[in-house]
């Protein structure tokens, strides 16, 4: 099925090595190969080379913070938390120097309810930062934490009560893009590994997405109505997300075949040129390091369309058969 719904086969492109974080997930992901190869044993020293990892990290102060000491916000994406979700993108190793971020993070941005926090106002804990620092600290080993259960902890009762996936920044709207970053959090964790109330919140998240049309794009939105990224694929996503990163998260928890995405992988197939590349459409601005061109084929967002079209491909479960109904509003 990979090979039949591309126009060319990206693979060889992606295993060049000028970009160690992609020809890592290459060899890991889409070829399968095991931590003792040696060429995944390569990619994966060298990802700590590269050029955006160094960058950030030479940015960084010897306290583990970036800017500011602090809850690591603000500035939009020069602070703290944007240096961790942004370093698990790249497949970082934990050092020395990582972990140093990772406890300043724990230390500044958590509340002792387990919630990560942009600021103290009542909409400061948004399910969109937590399910993005949540998914980064697991890939850096904090999944047996009690920081990183309790973060866990809260992000399922939140999403299994009233509030479910409601955000200030949405009108107090349920929002699509905090539902993708929550669930993506939650397939970090090996299904033996959730808990029942976090497998219940995957459930309510997979109902949420399901419950409307990606491409149509009709949720709750608020004044300013659907965002035009939510069409537009980039990397590193931030809070934003897209048709792309939906569809990544869904076949990971093994949803992809549900009959309501076809018209989702349809349009994440138009997107590729001739020779099987998707383009750069979004990445943002005021990072430490740059992750490519806007326009040009990416081997980030490449990446991820060949990880959802493995997913189809690979036996899974079918998901859920019917059409389940929109979770009420707040």
């Amino acid at each position: 099925m990979l090979e039949f719904r591309l126009k060319a086969d990206p693979t060889p492109w992606l295993l060049e090595p000028d970009n160690p974080s992609v020809r890592y997930f290459a060899l890991t992901e889409l070829l399968e190969r095991p931590p003792s190869d040696a060429e995944v044993r390569q990619a994966k020293a060298a990802v700590m080379t590269s050029e955006p990892v160094q960058k950030i990290l030479d940015a960084q102060y010897p306290d583990g913070y970036w800017v500011k000491p602090g809850m690591g916000y603000s500035p939009k994406y020069r602070a703290t938390v944007w240096q961790v979700i942004f370093l698990a993108d790249l497949g970082a190793t934990r050092t020395a120097q990582i972990e140093k971020a990772c406890q300043h993070v724990f230390e500044h941005a958590q509340r002792p309810d387990g919630a990560f926090i942009a600021n103290k106002g009542k909409a400061g804990a948004v399910v969109c930062l937590n399910g993005n620092l949540l998914r980064s600290l697991l890939w850096f080993g904090y999944g047996d934490d009690p920081r990183g259960q309790r973060g866990l902890d809260w992000l399922a009762a939140r999403v299994n009560g009233d509030e479910g996936f409601c955000c200030h920044y949405n009108g107090e709207l349920p929002c699509a893009w905090g539902a993708v970053k929550t669930l993506s959090a939650f397939a970090a964790l090996p299904e033996e590994a959730r808990l029942p109330a976090a497998q219940k919140a995957v459930e309510r998240g997979v109902e949420f997405l399901l419950s409307y049309d990606l491409v149509k794009a009709d949720y709750p939105s608020g004044r300013g109505g659907v965002n035009p990224l939510w069409f537009r694929f980039g990397f590193p996503l931030t809070y934003v997300s897209n048709i792309l990163e939906a569809l990544l998260v869904l076949t990971r928890l093994g949803r992809g075949r549900h009959p309501s995405l076809a018209g989702a992988i349809e349009f994440m197939l138009s997107k590729q040129d001739e020779e099987g590349r998707w383009p750069l459409e979004y990445s943002p601005a005021r990072t430490w390091a740059r992750f490519g061109q806007t326009g040009q084929p990416s081997k980030w967002v490449t990446l991820n369309a060949l990880r959802v079209l493995k997913a189809l491909a690979s036996p899974t479960r079918f998901g859920l058969s019917h059409r389940p109904s929109p979770q009420p509003n707040c």
